[in-house]
């Protein structure tokens, strides 16, 4: 079911209500999230370029049909305007089978539509090495 916070919240919110969703297995509420237009795709790590809705969500029913992904994003970069935002995370991948955590990269696109900001992309990667440290933005000016 979609809330009040997932129509009319910000590109944030909409992310956080995606990974919550993935942690849940729920990918009824994860679709609802995605903009309603056939120009929207998702990469899974090592896989095809998907496009449209109904490509997208046989994915997200396959890969959650053993239960919910607990990822965790970090390290938030994100870049926005009036009706776009594109956030670069960090995705910290707890697996039963073993005690250290992957991590795997991920792009996710949003766009504003009429109702509201909604997933156009989400492209994840496989990372190599630990996770990397947190870098804090520098305080050098260009302007």
């Amino acid at each position: 079911m979609k809330t009040a916070k997932q129509q009319a919240g910000s590109a944030a919110d909409i992310e956080a209500a995606f990974y919550e969703a993935l942690n849940r297995a729920d990918v009824e509420a994860l679709m609802a999230l995605w903009a309603d237009d056939d120009e929207i795709f998702c990469i899974h790590p090592g896989g095809p370029r998907l496009q449209g809705h109904a490509a997208i969500q046989a994915s997200w029913e396959a890969i959650l049909a053993q239960g919910g992904l607990q990822i965790r994003p970090s390290q938030l970069h994100e870049t926005h305007n009036l009706m776009s935002a594109v956030h670069t995370v960090i995705e910290g991948v707890t697996s039963s089978g073993t005690s250290e955590p992957a991590h795997l990269v991920a792009t996710n696109a949003y766009m504003k539509t009429p109702r509201g900001w909604r997933m156009v992309l989400h492209h994840v990667s496989v990372a190599p090495g630990p996770v990397p440290a947190v870098q804090h933005a520098s305080s050098t000016s260009l302007h």
